[in-house]
């Protein structure tokens, strides 16, 4: 299916996007101007069956991970209070007794950094859950502050960001190292080699954090309702743009954006193919998700697949390709097999 006219901007400091300095102080956060934090357009009821094959997981789920470590997925509910593990089975396997299994949290903000060695950190109140993906095993972290958003950095560390636009660097033990401040929320979390991102919802930002310094970089705006933010391996900050419909790339060192293409019906979801470099969204309006190419500096749409109704969140095993979609609403988790497509 031919998707929308290219539209690939290459933005230059200062040049058409607002580009700010952020700082460690706090003075100024409540004069920014903010907006409503954008959310995904309710879906219709499905009129097409999805790709694929849709597995029951008997909850809603509203954030999905993908671990190579363990070959599983990781799927939060809307509460947070459940975290379901699903084994990444071969196409066609049906799924054995008790192979889906379900953590129990205390509850908090539904979002997932991407895994590490085989754990997975979950937002919890005012500290952080860390799960062993193989065994289930949680160690809790406290944390001061409100989580909204965790990055894994090795060795026991992580970033953390608060709802009171507070990032942490925090150990295993909950002891805090550095943190930077000034943003009004820190929704979402993304390591770009050494280098650290954050997504700020009601300003429709993305910034730069440099956590040892204690200071934020550059900062750009991200669109209209920006909602969701992960990395690849090509150092790109990919973001969904959910109000103003559009798939948006960064680039750090100096921060900047490199391009935006039309991605209407209210996109949300968004993970990477590590191994192909398809940039997976998903589009909540119309109960689908889309694979793009982007290795041409022009987005090229390669894949379109009917998905399970309210598609909130995606995942992506590099190793087969395979593209995992849950359901917000409680109509499972759907597997793709994009190579048998």
């Amino acid at each position: 299916m031919p998707g929308p006219a290219v539209r690939t901007t290459t933005i230059l400091t200062g040049a058409l996007l607002l580009l700010v300095t952020g700082c460690s102080s706090d003075s100024g956060t409540d004069k920014v101007q903010t907006i409503e934090a954008a959310t995904a357009a309710v879906s219709p009821a499905v009129s097409t069956q999805p790709a694929g094959a849709v597995i029951p997981v008997g909850n809603p789920v509203s954030a999905a991970v993908f671990d190579g470590a363990t070959d599983t997925v990781a799927m939060l509910t809307p509460d947070g209070r459940r975290l379901l593990i699903l084994p990444a089975t071969a196409p066609g396997t049906p799924l054995p007794d008790g192979a889906l299994r379900d953590v129990s949290l205390p509850g908090g903000v539904a979002a997932l950094g991407a895994p590490r060695d085989g754990t997975v950190a979950v937002p919890a109140g005012r500290s952080v859950v860390r799960v062993n993906l193989a065994t289930g095993e949680t160690a809790t972290t406290p944390v001061d502050g409100d989580v909204q958003s965790v990055a894994l950095l090795g060795d026991g560390r992580m970033a953390v960001g608060t709802a009171d636009g507070v990032v942490h660097e925090v150990d295993a033990n909950g002891t805090e190292s550095h943190r930077a401040d000034g943003l009004v929320s820190v929704d979402a979390l993304g390591v770009t080699g050494d280098r650290l991102a954050a997504l700020d919802r009601r300003q429709t930002s993305v910034t730069e954090v440099d956590l040892a310094d204690g200071n934020l970089g550059l900062a750009l705006r991200a669109g209209e309702g920006a909602t969701n933010l992960t990395t690849d391996g090509f150092g790109r900050i990919l973001v969904t743009d959910t109000t103003g419909g559009e798939l948006l790339s960064f680039t750090t060192d100096p921060l900047m954006m490199h391009q935006r293409f039309p991605v209407p019906n209210s996109p949300f979801g968004v993970a990477v193919d590590e191994k192909t470099g398809l940039v997976w969204v998903t589009v909540t309006g119309t109960n689908e998700v889309v694979g793009f190419d982007l290795s041409t500096g022009i987005p090229v749409e390669k894949h379109r697949y009917p998905t399970v109704r309210q598609p909130n969140s995606v995942a992506v095993d590099s190793d087969t390709g395979v593209v995992f979609v849950a359901s917000a609403t409680g109509e499972g988790v759907q597997r793709i097999d994009v190579a048998g497509h």
